[in-house]
Order: C-alpha cells, then sequence, then structure tokens
C-alpha cells in the first residue's frame, strides 16, 4: 500500500495586507476596517502565495491529499489547482479572525493529518503554536508582514519542493525552529520588540548522513549512543518504557546501565528495570499498572525496513493500541533509512486496520536530538 501524505493546509486570508497599506503588520482591527478599500489582486495575495507553493505537489499525483478550512482559508485555493481535498470546517464569519485559525489547526491536527501546512506571518505562526506545540510537524508558506520566526520556507516554491521531497520518499530532517512576533504598536512608532514564543517542529532540507563520524561515514555505534543519549534524556518521571529488541535499542539500555534482552522486550521505569524479556500477556499487565502512562521505542530492521511484524511480536495490536499510537518512539541511523533507497518502512501487525492507522509519515529519531520525517506503508 503505497503511503499518502495527508496535508493540513490553513491560510491567513489577511496575512499580509497590512504591508501595501504601511500598516507594519496585519493584526488588530485597523487593518480589518480597511478591507473593503483593497484591490482584488491586493486581497487575494496569500492565497496567491499558497498557490505558488501548492503548483509543485501537481506532480505528486495520489500521492498527497488535504484536509482544509473552507472558502479562502484554504479550499479556495485547492479547488483553483485541482487538487483532491476534503472541507472539514469553515471560519466563523466573512473576515476569519485568530480563533479561526487555532480552531482550524486543532481540528486538523484532531483529523489525523500528518503535517500542518500554513499561509501567513508570524501571527499565524503563533497561532498555530499556541495550538500544536513543539511536537507536531509544521511548515509555513511566507505570505506576511511580519516573518521573524524561522518556521517558514525561504519562498512559497522552496515550500512545496520541500513537500515534493518528502512524498518521493526522500530523508527530510526535522528541525526545532524558533516562533516569534514583533509588537506592532511598538513598531510603529519605530520600537522592535521581538518576543521569543517557543519552537516548533519543521521539515528541514534532506541531508544524508548529516552527522558525520568516522571519515565522513555515519558509524552505527556512535549513532545508536547518540540516540540513547538523547532518550535517556527525555524519559518522564513514572512513564513506562517499553524497549524493544535490536542494537540501537540495545544502547538505551546500556545507558541506563541495565541489562539487555537483544532479541526481546525489557520494560523500565524511572531509571529501573521493571521486567526482561516478556511476552505479550505480561505486557499487557504491566500497563494496566503504568501510572504515568506508556511509551514504546522500536527500531528498524536493516535492509527490508521492518518496524512491526518482524522479531518483535510481543507488540501485538493490543499492546500497541494500549501504549497509543502517539506514544511510539521510532529509533534508526539515518545510513540504515537511506539504504531503503526511498521505499517506506512496513507495518505488518496481523490487524489490517491497525496497520492502515500506522501508515503515513512518522518522526524517526536519528541521533541525539536530531529527528527526520519518514513514510510507513503496509508489508
Amino acid at each position: 500500500m503505497t503511503a499518502i501524505l495527508h496535508i493540513g493546509l490553513v491560510i491567513n486570508p489577511l496575512a499580509g495586507l497590512g504591508g501595501s497599506l504601511g500598516l507594519k503588520g496585519s493584526d488588530g482591527e485597523a487593518l480589518r476596517e480597511r478591507v473593503g478599500s483593497l484591490t482584488e489582486q491586493q486581497r487575494h495575495r496569500a492565497l496567491e502565495r499558497v498557490e505558488r507553493a501548492l503548483q509543485a505537489l501537481a506532480a505528486a499525483g495520489d500521492r498527497v491529499r488535504f484536509s482544509t478550512w473552507g472558502g479562502e482559508m484554504g479550499e479556495k485555493a485547492l479547488l483553483r489547482l485541482g487538487l483532491p481535498h476534503e472541507v472539514i470546517g469553515r471560519a466563523s464569519g466573512d473576515l476569519s479572525v485568530a480563533q479561526d485559525t487555532r480552531r482550524a489547526a486543532r481540528e486538523l491536527r484532531e483529523h489525523g493529518v500528518d503535517l500542518i501546512l500554513f499561509g501567513g506571518g508570524d501571527g499565524t505562526a503563533r497561532d498555530i503554536f499556541d495550538v500544536v506545540g513543539s511536537t507536531f510537524p509544521v511548515l509555513g508558506i511566507p505570505a506576511g508582514v511580519k516573518m521573524h520566526s524561522g518556521v517558514f520556507a525561504v519562498s512559497p516554491e522552496a515550500a512545496g519542493e520541500l513537500l515534493l521531497q518528502l512524498v518521493r520518499g526522500g530523508l527530510v530532517g526535522l528541525v526545532a525552529r524558533e516562533v516569534r512576533d514583533i509588537d506592532e504598536e511598538a513598531f510603529r512608532h519605530d520600537q522592535v520588540r521581538s518576543r521569543f514564543y517557543g519552537e516548533m517542529l519543521v521539515p528541514g532540507e534532506g541531508r544524508y548522513l548529516q552527522h558525520t563520524k568516522v571519515g565522513g561515514r555515519e558509524s552505527p555505534e556512535l549513532v545508536a549512543d547518540d540516540i540513547a543519549d538523547w532518550l535517556v534524556e527525555q524519559m518522564e518521571p513514572g512513564r513506562t518504557y517499553l524497549i524493544g529488541p535490536g542494537s540501537t535499542t540495545a544502547a538505551i539500555m546500556d545507558k541506563l546501565g541495565l541489562a539487555n534482552t537483544l532479541l526481546g522486550v525489557d520494560v523500565v521505569r524511572d531509571g529501573q528495570l521493571l521486567a526482561s524479556d516478556v511476552d505479550e500477556a505480561r505486557l499487557l499487565e504491566l500497563l494496566e499498572e503504568a501510572p504515568a502512562g506508556a511509551a514504546m521505542v522500536v527500531t528498524v530492521i536493516g535492509g527490508q525496513g521492518s518496524v512491526f511484524g518482524r522479531g518483535n511480536q510481543q507488540f501485538s495490536p493490543q499492546v500497541i493500541r494500549k501504549v497509543g499510537l502517539e506514544n511510539i518512539l521510532v529509533v534508526a541511523a539515518k545510513s540504515k533509512i537511506a539504504a531503503l533507497e526511498g521505499r517506506p518502512l512496513l507495518v505488518d501487525t496481523n490487524d489490517p486496520a491497525l496497520d492502515r492507522e500506522l501508515c503515513g509519515w512518522r518522526t524517526v529519531i536519528t541521533g541525539y536530538d536530531d529527528r527526520i520525517l519518514y513514510r510507513i506503508a503496509t508489508a
């Protein structure tokens, strides 16, 4: 089954309109009061920039689909380009407001999109950040007056090419980028007050073997060590971790100073080993007793790219559903992913419905605070 990139599209139709009016931005009521005086070309600035980005995806065929908001918040652009989409909501009035952007981002994420693509400026980025935080992939199409945040592509066309590379199976990194905004009222009085709001995950340019060691080639042992360092630092107190089989995951146990079952599943919490080499029944028992939820760490089988269903059947459909799909941590060296030459990672849980739920683009941890987006398909 071919993995389809499911994009959630949100456009702020007012983004960028304040620039030509000398308003230093598009926030506030001053712009809304003057929208009626704008020409058709001025009014559709954000829409046209988003269309420029989306044109590259026409080459993706049926490997991409969209969910979006009605009218000028996304639907109109997709209709004009003939791209397949569904509309799952609409703005509350004729002119959209920040609450509409936040609601759209929230419902698109809940709808199961792989990535939120938004057209706007720093104010729009703040609205998206308020909903998705720092853990969900987004990409900004630059369409505003103020674009000091690092979550935007350098141009609309660059955003489209980056997404096309993702669809075609390239190694596209996920990087944390700042969300910043300038106080427009202060800026109108020649005072620059930039505020940091947080960071969002953004697809970066895909570069094979970004962090090279040992003569320019990636060392599996050092990469596994980097992954282990990062995951151990991120482990939450009280949370139960199911560590799957494999040498990459074994490095996590080594970092914790715990005995490891190379070809089995071990369970840890608060740096302590709860159980070794456990089967499905025992995993379900331990998950019932998990006080702060659980996470599952799995790696990729080299060559074939299998994530579930080959050598880790202890992670049954019941166990996976109990942990929650959002709590699955996939770890692998970039060299292992690159060796697939664009082929997807595979799942074969013996539950076709679950396999379909697992398909799509997922984050793969490939080093210390280093991640890529890569597709998963059914075996």
